[in-house]
């Protein structure tokens, strides 16, 4: 697991104390038992002087949150200029700053209610633009989906800490690059949408893997993203469905263990995995862990 963690550019820190506190309880014996649970802050988002939104967020990533989340809210544009990203620990605020100062009041009466989180939000029309991005044709194998899935599995993470988190993970081929997890399933795509854009990383060559459901807003994200490959352990949504084949994106989902369903994009797999091994790695890892408990 070290060394999964190791290879990864960005990744979850379960020992960093401010994410989670220790919490007493009972069991369903009646047993006094004390578990970590996820710490929720409260984040406030300014574009220049123009205040945003308020997220509630683990915030551990919050200069990469703000910027993701402007720009999959179209709020920014790939080619705009980011002059600075301040936060404030003590305010809980951060501050995105631009060479062309903004004003989005009317996005802002747009705002509706999305199929996200609670507190998920989208600004005016996601689907701005959507037509003109074209997915590259990369392959993908499913040795590398596999592969990809086990690493996932087996990184550090918040998840295993405490729970009640989802997880987005970056990765190329079978490779994870990034790692981010949050309360919210889309401040989690948001902080990887935010690295890459601070970054300069296309999504050309890459794929992208969520914790959450494969809805019409995960679909939008990542192909705003422009990323080719979605991968979910989770199920799909009819309209992300339809999003997904519009688009071109190869929508993988309910991946767990051996199995995994495709429905959209299916020209980009490869199937080149002897699934008579993967069961039987699946049975060695069910024995060690087993073990190890």
């Amino acid at each position: 697991m070290a060394e999964n963690r190791r290879k990864l550019l960005v990744c979850p820190n379960p020992s960093d104390r401010r994410l989670t506190e220790r919490v007493s309880g009972q069991n369903e014996r009646g047993e006094i038992i004390e578990t970590s649970v996820p710490v929720e802050r409260a984040l406030t988002l300014y574009l220049n002087s123009q205040e945003i939104v308020t997220m509630m967020t683990i915030n551990d990533y919050p200069e990469y949150l703000a910027v993701g989340y402007l720009l999959n809210q179209h709020m920014l544009k790939p080619n705009d200029h980011v002059t600075g990203v301040d936060y404030d620990d003590e305010l809980d605020v951060v501050v995105v700053r631009t060479e062309t100062r903004t004003n989005y009041e009317e996005k802002l009466r747009k705002k509706t209610q999305t199929s996200g989180c609670a507190q998920g939000t989208s600004f005016g029309d996601l689907m701005e633009a959507l037509d003109t991005i074209n997915l590259p044709q990369a392959p993908f194998r499913t040795s590398w989906l596999y592969r990809l899935t086990h690493a996932i599995n087996t990184i550090p993470s918040l998840y295993l800490e405490a729970g009640a988190i989802h997880g987005c993970v970056l990765a190329c081929g079978d490779k994870p690059l990034v790692y981010m997890e949050d309360v919210g399933r889309h401040n989690a795509v948001d902080k990887v949408a935010g690295w890459m854009f601070r970054h300069c990383e296309s999504g050309a060559n890459k794929v992208f893997y969520t914790t959450g459901r494969l809805t019409s807003e995960m679909v939008i994200k990542t192909v705003r993203m422009g990323i080719p490959i979605l991968v979910s352990r989770s199920g799909f949504t009819a309209w992300g469905v339809q999003l997904a084949r519009r688009t071109g994106l190869t929508l993988i989902g309910r991946a767990r263990g051996k199995r995994f369903a495709v429905l959209s994009g299916e020209d980009r797999i490869i199937y080149d995995q002897d699934l008579a091994y993967v069961e039987e790695q699946s049975v060695k890892g069910r024995q060690s862990q087993s073990h190890d408990d």
